[in-house]
């Protein structure tokens, strides 16, 4: 699966630190997630959507081997 995570946090200027403290999760798990080592569960990736103002959809695609 690919994400669009780390884009989205530089948009708006967002720390992975500063990211992980606003949904409830250590900044490693940022970090796994931006690199595609961590698929996030659906409430972490609805938290996601609430802190950007964008749909799961436009962070998250499924690739072709998924």
């Amino acid at each position: 699966m690919k994400n669009t995570l780390k884009v989205q946090r530089a948009i708006l200027d967002l720390t992975q630190d500063d990211l992980a403290k606003a949904i409830g999760v250590s900044r490693q798990t940022i970090n796994s997630i931006e690199k595609s080592r961590y698929v996030p569960s659906t409430v972490l990736a609805l938290k996601l959507s609430k802190v950007f103002g964008i749909s799961v959809n436009d962070f998250f695609t499924l690739e072709e081997n998924d």
